[in-house]
């Protein structure tokens, strides 16, 4: 059998993780990574690692297992918080969790995973992997969606290459959630009963603007209504046909809305554009509304934000996006198309969203996705993710 170093988090998903690994028989290591330190003070005692530290160490001696703990702060720092900041500041939306799981987890975490020994590194994620020999002879890694459809976190781990997949193990992608938790409670695991953690841990319980100013600093704004009257609204379609879109066609399908000061009318302030995010609803403080307000763009050079009443307003939904060529990923490079090509996936753009059907077409220029529905929502700085069932084949960074 392996040995086989896992993340121990304070969570049930890993707890559980870590007993089947024992039932297999692996020789099994935990590791628990400490991946925030507050060095501003405001955050202090909003970052539950403390206590997550202590359920991992109740779970290693229940299972009679080594803990080793490890500092990766600095590293998290440099390669998540850093990058997370500068997103924001050029007024797009990044996913952390994504970039965690590429760079620390599975990258950093993996490092230290080597030095003691290790022959994989397993973590709690509902997701699984398949191992395929093609008829060259070389092995592909594929990353599959967890078979709990409520809990399969595949999305933010669309990131990871051939090597990372190589070492990884998700021990519980093949459960559903109620049975990790039944496992859990007639094992008597300390987290049995523990709530999943929400969010990020270094932002905890603090609203995210307010963690953002301690980098980026307030600006008093405009807030503009965009009424869904707006002729600029009205676009060409894609063939109906199903005929193949000229290049011209993706790209002005794809093209985001954008708004001018002289296109809507002032109806309040915000604090700063680089703390506000398309598709988001609350945070405004503009009330005296039949429906709600929601973000339809941004502009954080002018410091403007632009607004639409109601989920139905057509400022919030967009028949494709595009992708850069340098911020596509192939999961499994033996599906990587060529230029030119074009093909069917299932799409998600955020976690938890109900996959979507798309054309993706791949140009000399990048990937545009053609949705067969307008999308909600579409947000540059997020992450597509493309699967052909349950494969989650590839992805890329939103840029438009």
């Amino acid at each position: 059998m392996a040995r086989v170093v896992i993340g121990l988090s304070g969570g049930v998903d890993s707890s559980v993780a870590a007993w089947l690994l024992k039932q297999q028989g692996h020789e099994v290591i935990g590791l628990f990574m400490i991946n925030w330190h507050d060095t501003t003070g405001t955050l202090e005692g909003d970052c539950p690692w403390h206590d997550d530290r202590v359920f991992a160490e109740l779970v290693a001696k229940k299972l009679d297992i080594a803990l080793h703990v490890v500092d990766l702060s600095d590293e998290y720092r440099k390669r998540v918080v850093e990058y997370m900041f500068a997103e924001y500041e050029r007024g797009r939306t990044p996913n952390p969790d994504v970039l965690c799981n590429r760079e620390i987890k599975f990258d950093v975490f993996l490092r230290e995973a080597l030095k003691l020994g290790a022959d994989y590194v397993a973590t709690g994620h509902y997701c699984r992997k398949a191992e395929v020999t093609l008829p060259d002879g070389r092995t592909v890694y594929k990353l599959l969606a967890g078979s709990d459809p409520n809990k399969d976190q595949s999305y933010f781990l669309c990131q990871l290459s051939q090597e990372q997949l190589r070492y990884a193990l998700f021990p519980v992608g093949d459960l559903l959630k109620p049975e990790v938790r039944r496992i859990a409670a007639e094992q008597h695991l300390a987290t049995a009963k523990r709530k999943d953690s929400q969010g990020i841990c270094f932002v905890g319980k603090v609203d995210l603007p307010t963690f953002l100013q301690q980098k980026l600093t307030p600006k008093r704004g405009n807030v503009h209504e965009i009424l869904p009257s707006w002729p600029k609204f009205r676009r060409e379609a894609a063939p109906a046909d199903g005929s193949e879109p000229s290049d011209e066609l993706l790209a002005a399908l794809a093209e985001p809305w954008h708004y001018t000061v002289r296109d809507g009318k002032k109806i309040g302030e915000h604090n700063g554009a680089h703390f506000y995010t398309v598709g988001q609803r609350k945070g405004l403080g503009i009330g005296g509304r039949k429906e709600s307000l929601f973000i339809l763009s941004t502009d954080v050079a002018q410091n403007v934000i632009y607004v639409g009443e109601g989920d139905a307003h057509p400022g919030l939904w967009r028949p494709a996006l595009y992708i850069a060529p340098e911020e596509v990923h192939w999961v499994n490079p033996s599906r990587e198309m060529a230029s030119g090509a074009s093909a069917r996936f299932s799409v998600r753009i955020r976690y938890r969203q109900p996959l979507q059907g798309a054309t993706l077409h791949m140009r000399p220029n990048g990937v545009y996705i053609l949705f067969d529905e307008p999308q909600r929502g579409i947000t540059p700085g997020q992450f597509a993710a493309w699967y052909d069932g349950d494969e989650l084949v590839g992805s890329g960074v939103i840029q438009a």
